[in-house]
């Protein structure tokens, strides 16, 4: 570890030096940027990703002086990467100054994966807005590349955490315009039906049985085959069992697909506050009488 860190000292030395000297404009960045980017390697190589981070942002730094915004928008995501490994907001930070380059020269498909990273980071980070916002960013990015697969997916993303922020309409909108748009895609429509049962899952987190209802019946005209699936089966009873005020049927519905079809934490997590309003109405009820 010790002689990649002195190599990597050795190096940015050099780097540094070739910066104060006298050399022709364009090609003393190039130099000193190739010193930079070995320094760099050798700090990766004894695992010193706070110093390796740092030599990236340099080499950042001379790609812009001398124009290169391709190879200063890399180098900044070779600092993200780095900074990954000890401190994700300095990673985001790298992230977002390499996504406003690739914008700049028309690099929107780049723009779109790192700006679709940088919304992951803030996500493991519980920062949930901001999450949201670099992830509507990815999403529309990649709309406008024609990359409507990719986008969709993101946008799920983005659809959850609204749920997660008991933002329920939007989360439902975004369900169903994912859903609509799904089945003119053959390879797509498959997967409607879990989409649905997702935008019906956030239905119910509202605590509103006719909208419940009536959302079904609209997912029956998005997808013909809906009404035959066990994710309708499983929205109706919940429906059922919430307008009859009747939190034992409710779990039983939930334990019977369950059992057949494991729920993910997204879902069982909206469920459990479904059936905790529920509940609490039981309980308001049960007061009253």
């Amino acid at each position: 570890m010790g002689d990649h860190d002195a190599r990597g000292d050795d190096f940015e030395k050099k780097a540094e030096k070739k910066l104060s000297g006298w050399g022709l404009f364009g090609s003393k960045y190039e130099d000193a940027a190739d010193l930079f980017d070995k320094a760099a390697n050798s700090f990766k190589l004894a695992k010193n990703w706070s110093r390796a981070a740092s030599v990236y942002i340099k080499i950042a730094n001379c790609h812009l002086k001398g124009d290169s915004k391709h190879e200063a928008a890399s180098a900044y995501v070779e600092a993200a990467n780095c900074y990954k490994k000890f401190s994700p907001q300095e990673a985001a930070q790298a992230l977002n100054q390499a996504v406003n380059l690739f914008l700049e020269i028309g690099r929107l498909n780049m723009a779109a994966r790192y700006s679709k990273d940088i919304g992951e980071i803030y996500q493991q980070e519980q920062d949930l807005e901001k999450a949201t916002d670099y992830l509507e960013r990815a999403a529309d990015l990649f709309d406008s590349e024609g990359q409507s697969s990719q986008s969709n997916t993101i946008k799920q993303k983005v659809a959850e955490i609204a749920a997660q922020l008991e933002q329920y309409p939007k989360a439902t909108e975004i369900f169903e315009a994912i859903a609509r748009q799904s089945m003119n895609n053959n390879l797509l429509k498959y997967g409607v039906r879990g989409i649905l049962l997702n935008a019906g899952i956030c239905q119910l987190c509202r605590g509103d049985p006719v909208a419940i209802t009536n959302s079904l019946e609209r997912y029956q005209e998005i997808d013909p085959t809906f009404s035959g699936t066990r994710e309708y089966k499983l929205l109706a009873d919940l429906a059922a069992s919430m307008d009859e005020g009747d939190v034992a049927k409710f779990t039983d519905a939930i334990k019977e697909f369950d059992g057949m079809t494991r729920l993910d934490p997204w879902k069982t997590t909206l469920l459990l506050r479904a059936k905790n309003e529920l509940k609490k109405k039981e309980d308001d009820e049960d007061d009253l009488t």
